[in-house]
C-alpha cells in the first residue's frame, strides 16, 4: 500500500507530463529503424564492397540472379540454335468454317436458316468452338450446299461466296476488332454497346472495300 507522500510524489510526476498534441507525437523507441545506406564509407560498416564480400558472381551487378537461360558463361542453347521464320504482330488467326459442317448444323436444325447467322449464332450452336480473331468460310462442301442463307462472317474463300450465292443466300464480310468481337458474342457484358471499329491497316480496308469479296464497307458505298 502507498504511503501518503508516495501517492503525492506519483500525481505530481503524472501531472508534469507534457500533453499529447502534433508537435510531439511519435513512434515507441525500436519501432522504426533507418534503412542501411551501403556504400557511403568504412565509418558506416557496409563500405567498400557494400556487405556483397570480394569477387564472385554475388558480387556482381544484379545483385548475383542471371537471366534465366544463362548457362555459367558458355554460350546458351537459346544462342547456339538458329532462329527460323518470325513472328507476324498483325497476324490473325480465323476459326475456319466449312461449308459441309454449315449446311449439316442446317439440316438437323441446330441452326435457324431464316434469320440471318452471324458468328455469335455460330459459337451458341457449336458449329465453332472458338471465335479467335473471326472466322472464315471455306468452300468444302460447296456441291452439297443448297439453303440459301444470310451470313456474316470475318472472311470467306471466292468458292464458299459462289456456293452461298448460288444456293440463293447473302454474305457480307465485315471487320471486328478485338472488343467488337467482345460485344457481339457476349452483349450481356455491357452496358452499352459500344461502336463497331473500322479496320485501319491498308490491307484491311482494301480487302473490306472489295466488292468480290463481299466486304461490308463496299455495300455502304454501293448503298449510298
Amino acid at each position: 500500500m502507498l504511503s501518503r507522500f508516495q501517492t503525492i510524489r506519483t500525481f505530481a510526476t503524472q501531472s508534469a507530463k507534457p500533453k499529447i498534441h502534433l508537435g510531439n507525437l511519435s513512434d515507441n523507441p525500436g519501432a522504426v529503424s533507418q534503412r542501411i545506406r551501403v556504400g557511403r564509407g568504412p565509418g558506416s560498416g557496409k563500405g567498400k564492397t557494400a556487405g556483397r564480400g570480394h569477387k564472385g558472381q554475388n558480387a556482381r551487378r544484379g545483385n548475383g540472379r542471371p537471366v534465366p537461360w544463362f548457362e555459367g558463361g558458355q554460350t546458351p542453347l537459346v544462342r547456339s540454335l538458329p532462329k527460323r521464320g518470325f513472328h507476324n504482330p498483325h497476324g490473325k488467326e480465323y476459326q475456319e468454317l466449312n461449308l459441309d459442317r454449315l449446311q449439316h448444323w442446317i439440316n438437323s436444325g441446330r441452326l435457324d436458316a431464316s434469320q440471318p447467322i452471324t458468328m455469335k449464332h455460330l459459337l451458341e450452336s457449336r458449329c465453332i468452338h472458338k471465335v479467335e480473331d473471326g472466322v472464315k468460310l471455306l468452300s468444302v462442301g460447296a456441291n452439297a450446299f443448297s439453303t440459301p442463307i444470310k451470313i456474316e462472317v470475318s472472311r470467306a474463300s471466292q468458292k464458299a461466296i459462289e456456293a452461298v450465292e448460288k444456293a440463293g443466300g447473302e454474305i457480307t464480310t465485315r471487320y471486328y476488332n478485338a472488343l467488337g468481337l467482345r460485344s457481339l458474342i457476349h452483349p450481356e457484358k455491357f452496358t452499352q454497346l459500344p461502336k463497331l471499329a473500322a479496320p485501319l491497316r491498308k490491307e484491311e480496308i482494301k480487302y473490306y472495300s472489295d466488292i468480290k469479296n463481299r466486304g461490308y464497307l463496299a455495300k455502304e458505298q454501293q448503298s449510298s
